[in-house]
């Protein structure tokens, strides 16, 4: 028996989320169809990281025991049996003591906001025809490093033991009109990004200011915070492992 990581990206807008869930069409759900129909037994995966519905992935992992022999030239065979919304980038071996989850040292996320109305990114970014202040947007991004408690930005019924995250990184961009937020952690909490994206929309269109943005992260109630962001703007872009967990 083997141990295998899978590393793919995926469009979420047709998927009810990354995990397996009863009668829904998922991303693991998928992959899981294909290896099995490819290599005739069933496979169980383990994400590395969890995407609601909707959400999209430039990269995420999964890992997966089999004593099949599993070969890197199968991408192809396998991507040509995966829906096109799916594209699987390659299977390499592990130790078997490699996990995609808990070895994961960070996540990346980027969230995409445009202003102007555009066919073309109407499924990958959120439509917010406001004005905005990048200023202001910066300030409240560079504000969360302060923290490390971010109960307030995330959902309720979670069965997490903590709320603490390690933010390593936390920034707005503009590029041809789009904002982007990019946020680095360790870890992050169910609904977080989003949370994060909606309440700091609030400052950069001036609606509350920093002080009453920091009382929102100090009050650690998520009522307190903005969740209103769709799916179709957040993109998980890129998971971290220790130097070794995965082959160059």
């Amino acid at each position: 028996m083997s141990r295998y990581f899978l590393e793919l990206s995926y469009k979420g807008t047709r998927y009810s989320g990354f995990q397996v869930q009863a009668n829904a069409l998922t991303v693991q759900s998928e992959v899981e169809k294909a290896l099995s129909i490819f290599y005739h037994q069933p496979f169980e995966l383990t994400g590395s990281s969890r995407t609601d519905a909707g959400v999209h992935a430039l990269q995420n992992y999964f890992h997966f025991d089999s004593s099949v022999i599993v070969q890197e030239k199968h991408v192809y065979n396998l991507n040509a049996i995966l829906p096109q919304d799916i594209v699987l980038k390659r299977i390499v071996q592990v130790t078997d003591d490699a996990h995609s989850r808990f070895l994961a040292t960070s996540r990346e996320y980027k969230y995409f906001v445009y202003k102007s109305k555009d066919p073309f990114l109407e499924d990958r970014a959120y439509y917010f025809p406001y004005t905005l202040s990048l200023e202001k947007l910066q300030e409240a991004a560079t504000v969360l490093m302060q923290y490390s408690d971010f109960t307030s930005f995330s959902k309720r019924n979670t069965q997490v033991k903590t709320f603490i995250c390690d933010i390593q990184k936390s920034q707005w961009t503009e590029e041809n009109g789009t904002y982007i937020y990019n946020v680095k952690a360790n870890r992050f909490l169910r609904g977080m990004v989003r949370g994060l994206v909606g309440t700091m929309l609030r400052v950069g269109r001036s609606s509350i200011d920093i002080p009453a943005f920091k009382a929102i992260i100090e009050a650690l109630d998520c009522s307190k915070a903005d969740f209103s962001t769709p799916p179709q703007g957040l993109f998980l872009v890129e998971v971290n492992y220790p130097d070794g967990i995965l082959p160059i």
